[in-house]
């Protein structure tokens, strides 16, 4: 079995640690924290990941690194994200680990066709330009032959582990579960791809051992898209909620606060991903590796319960 390293543990990073450790892997798990999933073979670690000797020292010897960090707001990310992603590829050349890296779909920009990966990269916001220069990065040394690396790009998640802070959908569920109107974001009933947490963390562990993987990115595959407001009716049926009671945050109202409210002139930069049909095309990840998406209604059973269960 393998070592790996896994750096982040939020929805994401605590599942594929769970999924590693299930199959027989050994798993070192770093987080300023230390807090994690506890489980047999599981090590957590409290640690800076940005500080590259430290995470160099804590790579060396592993197989895989994989990074499943993320800043913890959206105005952190030019600050923080660049110094992270820099340590993460000197440690992935030091160690000669393979280096496995969740991202999002942000880097592709405003798009009307359903999201396939040989679209261009033509963000047109500062998070997903960001994006892109981590990927451009990681991609120029595994072309130099300095480090062996790979991307893993999903949509917005769903799944027991999903807390408000990993997605629209969890922030209306947590209103909608309980009977309570939801102010939305954008439009509820244009299609929208969901991504199972259990199938991206599956994707995480398949790609890093596979060479085929190695220097392109896959897309996690999915269910058929949902509107929002179907997802969150297939939720409450789960729990017996009421019918989704759904109000729309105005666009006018979003770009008015935005001058003060940072957090809203964040969203206004993404809003567009819930504005239009936003469909994630993963058949290149299934014809390569055979893999399909959870059942919807095996995703929406499991999440519904927890989430009614456990607000965030």
């Amino acid at each position: 079995m393998a070592h790996r390293l896994v750096v982040g543990a939020g929805p994401i990073g605590s599942a594929l640690t769970r999924h590693l450790a299930a199959a027989g892997d050994t798993v070192t798990l770093v987080t300023r924290s230390g807090r994690g999933p506890q489980a047999d073979d599981v090590t957590r670690i409290a640690a800076n990941a940005a500080d590259p000797d430290r995470l160099t020292a804590l790579a060396t010897g592993v197989d895989t690194v994989f990074n499943c960090a993320n800043p913890g707001t959206y105005s952190q990310w030019e600050t923080e994200w660049p110094p992270l992603a820099a340590s993460l590829l000197t440690a992935a050349e030091r160690s000669g680990a393979v280096l496995v890296t969740l991202s999002n779909l942000y880097g592709y920009g405003p798009v009307d066709v359903p999201l396939s990966r040989d679209l261009p990269l033509a963000a047109t916001g500062h998070k997903g330009q960001l994006r892109n220069r981590m990927w451009q990065d990681a991609l120029d040394r595994h072309r130099a032959g300095r480090i062996r690396a790979t991307e893993v790009r999903a949509s917005d998640y769903i799944g027991p582990e999903v807390t408000a802070a990993g997605g629209m959908l969890r922030r209306y569920a947590d209103a909608t579960l309980r009977g309570r109107t939801a102010w939305v974001f954008g439009d509820p009933d244009v299609p929208h791809t969901f991504s199972d947490s259990e199938d991206v963390a599956a994707l995480l562990a398949l790609v890093a051992d596979d060479e085929r993987a190695w220097g392109q990115p896959w897309h996690v595959p999915a269910a058929e898209p949902r509107t929002m407001r179907q997802a969150l009716t297939d939720l409450g049926a789960v729990v017996d909620a009421p019918t989704p009671r759904l109000r729309r945050m105005p666009r006018a109202a979003v770009s008015a606060l935005s001058p003060v409210v940072p957090i809203m002139r964040e969203l206004g930069e993404v809003l567009w991903q819930f504005e239009r049909p936003f469909v994630l095309d993963a058949a290149d990840t299934t014809r390569e590796f055979g893999v399909v998406g959870t059942a919807w209604e095996t995703t929406v059973e499991r999440t519904g319960r927890a989430w009614a269960a456990r607000p965030a």
